[in-house]
């Protein structure tokens, strides 16, 4: 268990698979914007969820996030593309909608950055988002980040291509501003 000053980050147990299932997947809008594959229908306990629980994977690390205050599911956080060799992995979080701007957010950020730098040793965390998501873009400027890029009209969001943005965090960084 990794924990931040609110937040801890855990594995996943069975019990948060259809929480996560229905308040994060099954929200059509919101994951729509968070997953670069196409929206479909899942039915609960499958193996294809998301929210699944799977092997451990040297190039994927998911997490639950708990409150540290009342021990609540607050949502799910991950590292993936862990690239071992160049040293360098990507971050992804999503919190339940009762959960969302409490605050947690920068904690789930800090803490990843944390596993990612002080744990698996990595030089690099960057985080891709949609250009108008304006909680995440603020939550990883909090922590540290900075804007690197914008891919335009690179997400076909329900409809409409929609640009992104990388931001980026290296290791020097992050320790420098603790």
């Amino acid at each position: 268990m990794l924990r931040g000053k609110r937040v801890c980050l855990r594995a996943r147990q069975p019990a948060d698979v259809p929480i996560l299932q229905t308040e994060l997947y099954n929200d059509v809008a919101t994951r729509s914007r968070a997953d670069s594959r196409a929206w479909r229908p899942l039915s609960p306990g499958l193996a294809a969820s998301p929210y699944a629980i799977s092997e451990p994977s040297d190039g994927f690390a998911e997490f639950s996030v708990v409150t540290l205050d009342s021990d609540e599911l607050a949502g799910e956080s991950v590292l993936w593309g862990i690239d071992r060799h160049n040293r360098l992995a990507h971050i992804g979080m999503s919190l339940r909608p009762a959960f969302r701007g409490r605050g947690l957010a920068s904690d789930v950020v800090d803490v990843l950055c944390h596993y990612g730098f002080d744990v698996l040793g990595l030089h690099r965390l960057q985080i891709d988002t949609l250009a108008d998501n304006a909680p995440m873009i603020g939550t990883a400027r909090r922590v540290g980040f900075t804007l690197e890029g914008t891919f335009r009209e690179s997400a076909w969001v329900t409809g409409v291509f929609l640009d992104e943005v990388a931001l980026g965090l290296l290791a020097d960084e992050w320790r420098a501003s603790r």
